[in-house]
């Protein structure tokens, strides 16, 4: 019985968390659309990954910070805007993972990560933008980035050198 009445809370402090974190995401875009670097690298934990659409865009949050800064100082970032989301928490209650579909200057893209609670409330921990692709517009965009896609592989087996 009294595992009973604490359910109630306990989908209620879900419910607050994924309110949290639906805030958190919304914010850290809005900052970035709004230029805001310190706002939105705030909102970035520690050691957080950002990975981009490009296959040399994997930064830990240091490197991606140096990335950004110039298109922060002009005053133009980016602006995404989520038209869906998801939120899941981990059993820990220390944990989250989520996906959303974006709208984007480069259309529709997926945005996917993973955040952690801090003292200083959720944070975001991974994040990774992929382009969508329509699956009948899937051979068009291999033979689109085939060739870059070669020299990414052999630079990454050491076939070539930098």
């Amino acid at each position: 019985m009294a595992l009973m009445c604490c359910l109630p809370l306990a989908l209620a402090a879900q419910e607050n968390d994924k309110q949290a974190l639906d805030s958190l995401l919304t914010a850290w875009h809005q900052a970035a659309s709004d230029a805001d670097f310190d706002a939105y690298f705030g909102l970035m934990a520690p050691g957080a990954a950002f990975i981009g659409t490009d296959a040399s865009e994997n930064w830990d949050k240091e490197a991606f910070m140096a990335f950004s800064r110039p298109y922060f100082e002009q005053g133009k970032a980016w602006s995404f805007k989520a038209v869906q989301r998801n939120i899941y928490l981990g059993p820990d209650g220390k944990t989250a993972w989520f996906d959303e579909l974006l709208d984007t200057w480069m259309q529709l893209c997926r945005g996917s990560g993973a955040a952690v609670k801090t003292p200083g409330g959720w944070k975001i921990a991974h994040y990774v933008l992929s382009m969508t692709i329509p699956n009948e517009e899937v051979d068009g965009a291999i033979l689109l980035k085939k060739a870059s896609d070669s020299l990414v592989r052999a630079r990454l087996s050491g076939e070539i050198q930098d």
